[in-house]
């Protein structure tokens, strides 16, 4: 079904463009930057592009990997993850904890950040990012398709236990978004996109 105005095609039959326009439909999108630690106690670091939240109170946020990874594992043994804020200054450090890495690697090391000290659970966060949340796993399943077979594709959801931010970035008690610089994955093999202050209106919600 195509057009000269609207370009349509049933998934299942697939296209035969470039690259998936459907990520980049739907974005962009927050980056989980999660640190865990596996049951040993052993640190990783890894990114996702299937990322968000869920709930307002109690605050819970997710992230979706395709494939058994490492954090996926370790969520399921410990129970608990951090997320850590994708930001311009560290776009470097999250590109490298892109890459699945062997099991004994650690990501913190490889990419040059810093473990801190979390509060309320055991995994590390990241020193050098201006936020951070402690969360405690409440949900871990594995997606299924229409045809109700499983996918290689597990989504984890967490509840926010602790919270840490950076005191620059609270002005008069709000949060500001901009100043922290965060990056969201867009379509395509390597675009991302950072908030600006630019790009920034309000609307009022309707009474």
């Amino acid at each position: 079904m195509r057009n000269t105005d609207t370009y349509s095609y049933l998934i299942r039959d697939g296209h035969d463009l470039a690259h998936d326009p459907v990520p980049g439909i739907l974005g962009p999108r927050p980056i989980g930057w999660i640190s865990t630690c596996d049951a040993s106690g052993r640190p990783r670091l890894q990114t996702y592009s299937f990322f968000g939240i869920f709930n307002y109170v109690p605050p819970i946020v997710g992230f979706a990997s395709v494939g058994g990874t490492e954090s996926v594992k370790n969520t399921e043994s410990t129970g608990e993850f951090a997320y850590n804020l994708a930001t311009r200054p560290l776009a470097g450090c999250v590109n490298e904890t892109i890459v699945p890495a062997l099991t004994e690697m650690d990501e913190f090391e490889r990419s040059g950040l810093t473990k801190a000290r979390s509060i309320a659970i055991a995994a590390p966060r990241v020193a050098e990012s201006p936020v951070s949340l402690e969360c405690r796993v409440t949900s871990i399943q594995q997606l299924n398709g229409l045809d109700s077979e499983a996918l290689n594709t597990w989504l984890v959801l967490g509840e926010v236990v602790a919270v840490h931010i950076n005191r620059d970035l609270l002005c008069e008690g709000l949060y500001d978004t901009v100043a922290a610089q965060p990056i969201l994955r867009g379509g395509g093999v390597c675009d991302y996109f950072e908030v600006l202050e630019a790009g920034k209106f309000r609307m009022a919600h309707p009474r």
